[in-house]
């Protein structure tokens, strides 16, 4: 039994539960025999624990979302959409059929809000848990919460199981407000020198940058190269 649960836990994997509680907001009709019969048509191929659990990874998420919305929105039958599946594996990019040149890549990961509700469902997070992560500046104050905030909230329960909690990352958001700042500054001030406007694109370069720093600052902390 001791097994059996630890595998149900396996580190950033979703349950079959958990995948339909993120992918039935948008595909309400969406049941456990239908994610079981793409699997047995090859179309996604979930890991498996040692007892045998099905664990899905957020790359196996979107690919379920694209199969289903080539399903419901362009009408495709799954041989199609398997030889599209093989393109994009193969590191192409294919046409959509019928889709005025529209790509298969375009709707992964379709940009969209979730509700309050909708993102504990998501996540299996309480309403206190989602408060208090709010509560330390971690997520926004809003009534509606990015797509993105499913994978944060789902970090942070992660988290909080090793016994760091919400209320113990508000230096980090602290933290990441200075490093916006310092950011904001320094693509404002390489603006005016350049004679061109500062921009989103150059902010998010230099976050990537601080982030490959922080953590490789992280890994020696622990002893990695």
């Amino acid at each position: 039994m001791a097994a059996a649960q630890a595998d149900q836990r396996a580190p950033g994997l979703l349950s079959i539960g958990q995948v339909l509680a993120r992918l039935q907001v948008d595909f309400a009709d969406l049941t456990p025999s239908k994610l079981r019969f793409l699997e047995e048509q090859g179309l996604v191929t979930p890991e498996r624990t040692k007892s045998g659990y099905r664990k899905f990874s957020q790359e196996h998420i979107e690919r379920l979302r694209l199969i289903l919305t080539l399903q419901r929105d362009h009408y495709l039958p799954l041989k199609v959409i398997a030889e599209l599946l093989d393109e994009m594996d193969a590191g192409r990019d294919p046409l959509i059929p019928g889709a005025a040149s529209r790509s298969a890549s375009s709707i992964l990961a379709p940009k969209r809000v979730l509700s309050s509700d909708e993102l504990r469902r998501a996540t299996g997070a309480s309403a206190r848990f989602l408060g208090e992560a709010i509560a330390a500046g971690l997520l926004p104050a809003a009534e509606v919460f990015p797509h993105d905030a499913v994978a944060q909230l789902s970090a942070l329960l992660k988290l909080a199981e090793q016994g760091i909690t919400p209320r113990h990352l508000r230096a980090l958001r602290v933290s990441a407000e200075r490093e916006a700042e310092l950011i904001a500054h320094a693509v404002s001030t390489r603006g005016l020198k350049s004679g061109t406007p500062a921009g989103t694109e150059g902010s998010l370069e230099l976050a990537g940058h601080l982030e490959t720093v922080r953590s490789g600052v992280l890994r020696r902390r622990f002893g990695g190269l």
